[in-house]
């Protein structure tokens, strides 16, 4: 059976089929077949393989914006051995996801200010979405003020809804919600939401025993706390702060610079 082709339509169909690398590349790659006698199917193959690892990149790339991580921090820059608690191993095995994500298993990062805490969940969190999965990075006081907002337009319950989406809900700075700032109940509802469904990774300043600051009152602290260790992985990160150890070696640098002169 003859069937009419005709090739000048190729671009045409190429975009109605939302296939923009194949639609680039297919007369380089058509010349190049030709050329080369290779069978129809390799042709196909080559190109529907470029096409699904470009549709692959632009994914990651979408995931990354919308994840809001802080530019340049990756487990690649963590300098691990600042750090001696703090496992490369280990953070890189959390890295591949799967099981602790799938069980909705939570991780808590404590440490003084300045020890890395944020850059190790930020470093995680890219990690995460160039494995397929959707973080979503946010300091706890912006979450907590949007999701008040939520509440007085009485829609608290669909925003925590929306970020179901999120395989991992990285909340940085936890130790800095007061609740004599504003109602913090509604941070209690979203750990409550996601227990045991979606992941949490909470980094902060304090101990559980400084908890009593953010929550309304004791029990709801005790109820946050046992949701979010119940099934936890435990980052401790107690040691000097890196950007006070950068000051006093600069501050050195100064001074005994000035003494030779």
């Amino acid at each position: 059976m003859n069937i009419a082709v005709d090739t000048a339509k190729l671009p045409t169909l190429l975009t109605a089929l939302r296939l923009p690398t194949v639609a680039r590349l297919w007369p380089e790659f058509c010349a190049r077949s030709d050329k080369e006698g290779w069978p129809a199917a390799r042709l196909l193959t080559a190109l529907a393989e470029l096409e699904l690892a470009e549709r692959e990149q632009r994914r990651i790339q979408r995931h990354l914006t919308e994840a809001r991580l802080p530019a340049g921090k990756t487990l690649d820059g963590f300098d691990f051995t600042l750090v001696p608690s703090l496992s490369k191993a280990h953070l890189m095995a959390l890295a591949e996801g799967d099981a602790w994500l799938k069980s909705g298993h939570n991780i808590l990062a404590f440490g003084p200010p300045g020890t890395g805490k944020t850059h190790t969940a930020a470093g995680l969190g890219q990690e995460l979405v160039r494995r397929g999965y959707r973080v979503l990075f946010t300091r706890t006081t912006d979450l907590v003020q949007h999701m008040q907002a939520a509440r007085q337009a009485l829609t608290l319950a669909h925003e925590i809804k929306k970020l179901d989406r999120f395989d991992l809900l990285i909340l940085d700075d936890l130790s800095y919600v007061r609740k004599d700032q504003a109602e913090t109940s509604v941070l209690f509802e979203l750990i409550a939401a996601r227990y045991e469904r979606r992941s949490i990774m909470i980094t902060a300043n304090q101990p559980f025993s400084g908890w009593d600051s953010v929550f309304p009152d004791k029990a709801m602290t005790v109820a946050a706390i046992d949701r979010l260790v119940h099934h936890a992985t435990i980052l401790e990160m107690n040691v000097e702060s890196f950007r006070r150890r950068t000051a006093m070696r600069a501050a050195t640098s100064i001074s005994d610079t000035e003494k030779e002169e």
